[in-house]
């Protein structure tokens, strides 16, 4: 036995040997750390269109067709994470958002009387405003013909109704709101659209398991560089290096993904705790999601321009006016029928309908209000923390992995190919390992 290792010593070049470890870390790290920038950037597809590619993509294999931009007929990169925006946003919902209610439920927890309350005091100031516009567009020679004590007694009277009005306003969002509000199509639209956010979401709360993943490479490869160099300086054979280059860079990346993910529940071996990187800090991470969902993406703000503005806001806007007129009819008061004689009955309809479709943009505004929004975003963040805190470790996981997953081959990919490219520099540089 020692006969052998003294003849395999003298036939060893001893500094490729020693090199080959240091390459293969070199190019561990290398692999990860282009491997993040790849998972994230660029932002937008930035490449080239291809006549024929898009036609000639259909029928290429399923996992091809993955790759941003091929099946639109581009042959360049897009981020990963970005051109999988949309899926975040579905994943983000059913695994946290949709878990914390119906939207009804999450709605009531805002605390809609708060909300009524902050509208009364934002629209108060615009009232006198709203009223004369509308009788002056409505019935100019009667509003400009009534003594300018009745004018003030109609928009005082409007004015005392106003909380009732916006309490009705608000209730009436409540009763509706799981016909009004599709969560789901608001946080994928705005995915889609920010595709930056969701390159957020991943880098602020993995942050440290990221860097980790860096740092990793080296030590994964210089680890795997050992073997390498030991059959490499046994058979002296060119093609080995970059060959096992290839194993290499595909398990530098796959080990980098496993440190993070796996496995998701605790385990011990030899009393030692093995558990993903990325579970350990649930509760941390948990904290940081929510803060950045609250704060950038389900907003009060963002509901409120979905209701108004998003698919159904034609509905909205129908309902929350049906719902004012009544209200409007109990403000006009004692003068509603000496008003309907003078003017007409279509004519009061048709005022007392302006005043309604009018009242209901400038009673929506608040909700986008931004410094009001960001009060209401800690009672969003807190809901969102608790719930996914309280995530089962392979649905916390999900959340984050299930957007790339199907996407991952590419880092391995990408990863064998760098290795490969190692071995061959390593050969240029050392030649085959033969003792010179």
């Amino acid at each position: 036995m020692l006969g052998w290792l003294g003849d395999w010593a003298d036939h060893v070049n001893w500094v490729a040997f020693v090199s080959i470890p240091i390459f293969t870390g070199a190019i561990g790290w290398l692999i990860n750390w282009s491997g993040l920038w790849m998972l994230f950037n660029p932002l937008r597809f930035r490449g080239i269109r291809v006549p024929g590619l898009r036609e000639l993509s259909a029928v290429l294999p399923r996992r091809l067709q993955e790759v941003p931009g091929l099946a639109d007929g581009g042959l360049g990169w897009q981020g990963i994470v970005p051109a999988r925006a949309a899926k975040m946003g579905s994943i983000a919902v059913d695994k946290v958002i949709a878990k914390l209610g119906t939207p009804a439920e999450f709605y009531a927890q805002l605390e809609p009387d708060q909300i009524a309350a902050h509208i009364v005091e934002a629209f108060r100031p615009d009232l006198p405003a709203l009223v004369d516009e509308v009788m002056r567009r409505e019935h100019p020679r009667l509003w400009r013909d009534l003594p300018r004590p009745v004018r003030q007694a109609v928009v005082d009277r409007v004015q005392a109704q106003l909380p009732t009005l916006v309490g009705r306003m608000t209730d009436e969002i409540g009763v509706h709101i799981d016909q009004l509000l599709d969560p789901k199509i608001m946080v994928i639209d705005h995915f889609r659209d920010n595709p930056d956010l969701v390159v957020r979401v991943f880098r602020d709360v993995g942050e440290r398991e990221l860097r980790l993943m860096v740092a990793f490479g080296f030590v994964f490869g210089f680890l795997l560089g050992i073997p390498v160099a030991i059959v490499d300086q046994t058979w002296h054979l060119w093609w080995l290096l970059p060959l096992m280059g290839v194993v290499v860079g595909w398990t530098t990346n796959l080990l980098g993904m496993w440190l993070i993910f796996e496995p998701t529940e605790e385990r011990r071996i030899l009393g030692v705790r093995v558990q993903g990187l990325f579970l350990r800090r649930q509760d941390e991470c948990a904290e940081e999601y929510a803060r950045i969902i609250a704060e950038d993406v389900v907003t009060l703000e963002r509901i409120g321009d979905f209701l108004m503005d998003g698919p159904r806001g034609d509905r909205t806007r129908q309902m929350l006016a049906d719902a004012l007129r009544p209200a409007i009819d109990q403000a006009a008061g004692p003068l509603r029928g000496a008003v309907r004689v003078a003017i007409g009955g279509e004519r009061f309809d048709n005022i007392r309908d302006s005043v309604a479709l009018e009242a209901v943009d400038r009673t929506i505004s608040p909700f986008r209000d931004p410094e009001f929004s960001r009060q209401q975003s800690d009672k969003i963040r807190l809901l969102l923390a608790r719930r996914t805190r309280d995530l089962p470790p392979r649905d916390f996981v999900e959340m984050m992995r299930a957007a790339i997953r199907e996407d991952e081959w590419m880092l391995y990919a990408h990863g064998a190919v760098m290795g490969a490219a190692g071995g061959f520099l390593h050969l240029a540089v050392f030649g085959s390992g033969m003792v010179r």
